[in-house]
This record gives C-alpha cells, structure tokens and sequence, in this order.
C-alpha cells in the first residue's frame, strides 16, 4: 500500500491511497467516523470526475485541535484491532 499526501492543513488531509477499493475505503471511513473529533471523513475514487484519478484519495476533517493523521493513525489502529478480534472469534467458532 503506498500513500501521498495531496494536501494537508491543521485540521484537513488528503490522502491517496494506492491499490485499495471500496471494501476497505469503507472500513476506514466507518473507523474515521466513530472518532469524537473527526467532522467529515469521505473518499473519491470516480476517474470520470477526477481528472484520471483512479486511486481513492481519503478527506479527513477534524476539528478541537486533533490532527486530522493523528486521528487517522487511531482510526488504523481502531480497524486492525477489530479485524483481529474478528479473526480470533472465528476461529474458536471452527
């Protein structure tokens, strides 16, 4: 997974992120959104609209001083330790 940076401010990034669909996308997203100080998390991957783009570029907001990678780094953490759970109570179901 590669990622770059398209612009960033205190309380705003954009984020493209290379090889990834919406099935994760929409993990991150949901994961973005049960944080308190996220405002708005969304992603764009239409190539019609964006010039060519075909990778999904992720749009964080924040807002009460967080920085928008800070709360992405939570929302990282947030998911993998929620796929693991997931895992792990499937296996003691097999």
């Amino acid at each position: 997974m590669e990622l770059r940076v398209t612009e960033s401010s205190d309380d705003e990034l954009s984020i493209e992120i290379s090889g990834e669909d919406h099935t994760f996308m929409n993990v991150l997203k949901g994961s973005l959104l049960e944080h308190e100080n996220v405002a708005a998390a969304t992603y764009d991957m239409n190539p019609e609209q964006s010039g060519g783009q075909t990778d999904p570029i992720l749009t964080i907001k924040t807002e009460g001083g967080v920085a928008p990678l800070d709360a992405l780094e939570e929302a990282a953490i947030s998911v993998r330790e929620k796929t693991t759970a997931f895992r792990e109570a499937f296996e003691a179901a097999a």
